[in-house]
């Protein structure tokens, strides 16, 4: 029994789409507003740059699910070409990150369900936890029956939320192409506003970058895609533009209804923006952002369940979270993540450590291209289906560089010592791991309990089905 490779170039285009376009471009495109000092011309060009930005680091980091096509690649390349203490470093980080960031979609989509039943005043918060946990453990269930399942319910959620951005987006053409001074006004004097510092433009592409998170979604499983070496980087390269124009033109419809200053001082755009050209239509916004969120976290949950199976196969966490029930999916893995979201939801405060996160994430973006640079290195030879350039590599890099290190040198604040801390603490917990006897014999009683308990199997050898074939990004495009 092993994971079944059931993901081609469509379904692949559709989990980017999935996973990249989630409540971002719904409620916070504000953040970049309000670092470029409510110039729209900086904001619009921020948004194009980070497409363009998301595309050299997403086609940077093909290469290591092309040469590696397991589920959880970037574990796995990580554990080859740093060795076992950073791969467990990422597994550290992410063990973290990812429910937390779950926990943050499953409270945020039930706010937007059940806000329109409690008109003039905030939601409750016991209903909204109740309605959150729900939500997750609908996931985790949905997870179990396996990928085919999942990536049936990801066409149906992807087609409802870009069936709504492509009615916001059309609005905003059409309200520009009526001439209205009122809709046109805030583009004829785009360029007299104030250019924000060095430090503020990092701020607002970190705002943006996090709009375009998710494109890792297909690396994370690679080990799930038919033949990944060419559908991996086609579904980047089709994918990512795709979401950076309707991003461009929701932003641009946004800005043709709402001053800079609403944008920034507004909760959740979407909504406001609705209120002001469709109030009757609220009802069918906060369904396009609940379904956005909803399908972000269920990739979120993939993603997160093979980086576990991947790391349990690699001896790093118990061999449970690797074996498979009759549906090829990683069982326990998904409950791991599920019970470790479900305590974030309960201790809510826990969600403000979100922030911490972002300079571990990218920390982590930019260790992959440094072991990619070193595999190139010390391993010449080694088959790579897909090479990326070694300028998408080093532009990589400078981007992590930028964005970890300017507002740590420009604006230094106490949550960037924290989450350095919190990443650094992970070789501790490695020193621990490693001298601890992970093999006694009740622990081994424990696994077997488990496995009669969820009928679950080992799965076949992880290393089959890696490709020896080689393309280039030409031959990919063409």
């Amino acid at each position: 029994m092993q994971l079944l490779r059931a993901i081609g170039f469509f379904r692949g285009n559709i989990l980017i789409l999935s996973a990249t376009i989630g409540a971002g471009i719904f409620v916070s495109p504000k953040g970049v507003l309000k670092y470029s000092s409510l110039n729209v011309a900086v904001s619009l060009s921020i948004w194009a740059a980070c497409a363009v930005l998301t595309l050299i680091s997403a086609l940077s980091h093909a290469e290591l699910g092309t040469t590696f096509p397991i589920s959880g690649a970037q574990y796995y390349f990580l554990k080859r070409s740093l060795g076992s203490s950073v791969a467990f470093l990422n597994l550290w980080i992410k063990l973290f990150t990812h429910p937390l960031r779950l926990a943050t979609e499953s409270l945020l989509l039930s706010t937007y369900t059940i806000q329109p039943f409690y008109a003039g005043c905030p939601a409750p918060e016991l209903p909204k936890r109740c309605l959150a946990l729900a939500v997750l453990w609908s996931l985790g269930l949905l997870n179990a029956r396996g990928v085919q399942t999942v990536a049936w319910l990801q066409t149906v959620s992807t087609l409802a939320k870009m069936t709504v951005l492509c009615f916001i987006c059309l609005t905003g053409i059409v309200l520009l192409g009526m001439g209205e001074k009122e809709n046109v006004a805030r583009f004829e004097n785009a360029l007299d506003a104030e250019l924000p510092d060095v430090s503020q433009v990092a701020e607002a592409f970190l705002q943006g970058l996090f709009a375009y998170s998710g494109t890792s979604i297909l690396n994370s499983m690679a080990g799930e895609i038919k033949n990944p070496g060419k559908n991996i980087p086609k579904s980047l390269i089709t994918g990512i533009p795709m979401v950076a124009v309707v991003y461009l033109l929701a932003n641009v419809s946004y800005l043709a209804v709402l001053t800079p200053k609403e944008i920034v001082s507004a909760d959740a755009v979407a909504l406001t923006w609705t209120d002001k050209i469709i109030p009757s239509m609220q009802w069918v916004i906060s369904f396009g952002i609940s379904t956005s969120v909803f399908s972000t976290m269920c990739c979120t949950v993939l993603s997160a369940s093979r980086m576990i199976y991947t790391a349990s196969q690699e001896g790093q966490l118990p061999s449970i979270f690797s074996m498979l029930n009759n549906h090829s999916c990683p069982t326990m893995a998904v409950s791991q993540i599920t019970i470790l979201t479900s305590i974030v939801i309960i201790t809510s405060d826990l969600i403000n450590l979100i922030r911490y996160s972002g300079l571990a994430l990218w920390f982590l973006r930019g260790l992959h291209m440094i072991g990619l640079l070193k595999l190139r290195y010390q391993e010449p030879s080694l088959p790579r289906p897909y090479k990326v350039p070694l300028p998408f590599i080093f532009g990589s890099i400078a981007i992590s560089l930028f964005l970890i290190l300017t507002p740590l040198i420009k604006t230094p604040k106490m949550e960037h010592v924290y989450g350095l801390i919190f990443i650094f603490s992970g070789l501790l917990c490695y020193w621990i791991h490693v001298h601890l006897n992970q093999h006694s014999v009740c622990f081994v009683k424990v696994t077997c309990y488990l496995q009669l308990l969820f009928n679950v199997s080992p799965p076949e050898d992880h290393n089959e089905g890696i490709s020896t074939e080689k393309n280039d990004l030409k031959e990919i495009i063409l």
